[in-house]
């Protein structure tokens, strides 16, 4: 089973894992220390890399936010469509 983490976890858990590797532990060992994948370490590396918890709180918002702007103008184009169709007698 996927285990969710938040963002605040996810920095924590950088940050714990750059500890580690900094006292000389492989990437592999401390992923298996903090109990996740080392594929799963880079992609959380390579999104939140350098970013403290508040920065990271803000970019899961964003990316919430993005979303849901996405699928608005997705059903606006949806709609403009049905109406230009209705407009033109094609219905």
């Amino acid at each position: 089973m996927k285990k969710q983490h938040s963002p605040e976890q996810i920095v924590k858990k950088l940050q714990e894992a750059d500890r580690l590797r900094g006292s000389g532990m492989t990437v592999p060992d401390a992923c298996r220390q903090l109990e996740i994948a080392p594929a799963t370490y880079h992609q959380w590396r390579k999104k939140y890399r350098g970013l403290d918890v508040p920065q990271a709180k803000k970019l899961k918002e964003l990316e919430k936010e993005n979303q849901r702007l996405k699928e608005m103008v997705a059903e606006m184009a949806l709609d403009n469509r049905i109406l230009k169709a209705a407009a033109e007698g094609n219905l």
